[in-house]
């Protein structure tokens, strides 16, 4: 450690030019991660797992406005990910190593890498259809259970009636008794298991991820727009929002879980295999349950003040810069008085969706899935590389300056900003 609290790692040459410009866990049916040891699975019948896109890595993503050449070691990288995915088991120790400092995605396969990352897809590729098909009927089922309107289950509940007194005299044939009238079938109905009273309660819900899900990057054509194609994909985002609502009240849904959302269903949404553009939402959804239970104590607002909550994630972010760099953390914590939470608390709990430029983010992304050390600890190391990238700026400002700063972070690039996160590797202090 240098003078005043400097790391003699910030000393290198490399730093002498500008940079660039108490909640129940979350369901989805069952816990994702139960507590007893999975049962052991017998292997499917035989059947050809979906095939990988039959694509040489190219030097330049095709297609894509403004794409990128491809350095020889990026296509070097993009082929050793494409040989480990070919394999019968993949190894998911190989494939973070490869690809935790972004995925070169000329072959268009960070779909795969992702669901595998997230434990969507198992590591053995005959395990894949068997999966892939249980978890979007479960997800089918989950809509038609939970995207009902009342006036449907109360016309099913009235039609049982009806076939039960089927059976009775003709007198009484086809007629539901007054006393028989459930308190769940009426409008009115205040009583806890009434479908009225959810309906009603959940409304104020379904209305605020309804707003949230038309401001999702106002920017993009692909979620913002009157196409039909932006329509389309927005009521897919809304559904996938309801039902993970429903199934979780105890944390429901938190503003803001419509950015960490987005990410999945467009890289999911770009599939190049058709029948897994066709069930993005199932494969969307489970993918979310299983982000944002690494997460989830973060959106639980009983555990704000605990020791699992946000600000305990704030202050683990405020120690890290202490430890890396004591200088920079005097200035803004003692010297501007910045607190953390006035920019810190977006950057953690959109998982930095906010701060860069959406393919940028999915850079990020790419580490915060695949590194070994967990999403969390990994998030924690990008935002204190994202405050040593700015020190110079920051050391010169005052509160104003520097709360503008972080609020509207710069541009910068990201393969750098993940080289110096990369440094930061260690225990998080407590």
């Amino acid at each position: 450690m240098g003078k005043k609290g400097v790391p003699e790692w910030l000393n290198s040459s490399l730093w002498s030019s500008k940079p660039y410009t108490d909640c129940p866990p979350i369901y989805a049916s069952e816990p994702v991660k139960p507590e007893s040891p999975p049962r052991q699975r017998s292997p499917p019948p035989p059947q050809p797992p979906p095939l990988l896109p039959k694509l040489e890595p190219p030097a330049s993503v095709q297609g894509d406005p403004g794409s990128l050449k491809f350095s020889p070691e990026e296509i070097s990288r993009q082929s050793q990910i494409l040989s480990e995915l070919s394999k019968k088991v993949i190894n998911i120790g190989e494939l973070r190593g490869l690809v935790c400092q972004g995925i070169p995605d000329g072959a268009r396969i960070r779909p795969t890498i992702w669901k595998l990352l997230l434990q969507y897809l198992p590591n053995d590729r005959a395990f894949w259809p068997h999966e892939l098909e249980k978890k979007r009927s479960q997800y089918k089922s989950f809509k038609d259970e939970l995207l009902q309107n009342p006036s449907d289950i109360t016309r099913r509940m009235d039609e049982a009636a009806h076939v039960k007194h089927a059976v009775l005299n003709d007198e009484s044939r086809a007629l539901l008794q007054r006393s028989e009238i459930t308190h769940g079938e009426h409008p009115l109905s205040l009583g806890s298991t009434s479908v009225w009273n959810q309906f009603f309660q959940e409304a104020e819900i379904i209305e605020q991820i309804e707003r949230d899900v038309k401001r999702t990057h106002p920017e993009m054509q692909f979620f913002a727009g009157d196409s039909c194609f932006a329509k389309t994909n927005q009521e897919s985002l809304k559904r996938i929002l309801i039902v993970f609502a429903k199934l979780n009240p105890g944390i429901r849904y938190v503003q803001g879980m419509n950015e960490v959302l987005a990410p999945l269903f467009y890289v999911f949404r770009n599939d190049p295999e058709e029948n897994n553009v066709a069930h993005v939402e199932a494969d969307t959804f489970f993918c979310f349950v299983e982000l944002l239970s690494g997460f989830r104590d973060n959106f639980c607002k009983q555990l704000d003040n605990s020791v699992v909550g946000i600000r305990s994630t704030i202050t683990k972010l405020s120690l890290l810069l202490k430890k890396h760099d004591e200088e920079l953390w005097r200035h803004l914590d003692v010297t501007t008085k910045v607190n953390p939470h006035f920019y810190a608390f977006r950057w953690i709990t959109l998982l930095l969706s906010q701060e860069f430029e959406f393919s940028d983010c999915l850079s990020i992304w790419d580490t915060i899935l695949s590194d070994p050390e967990g999403p969390q600890e990994t998030l924690l190391r990008i935002c204190c590389a994202m405050l040593i990238l700015v020190r110079r700026r920051l050391l010169a400002g005052d509160f104003t300056a520097n709360l503008k700063l972080l609020q509207h972070y710069p541009a910068t690039n990201i393969g750098h900003l993940l080289y110096v996160a990369n440094k930061l590797r260690g225990p998080v202090p407590d």
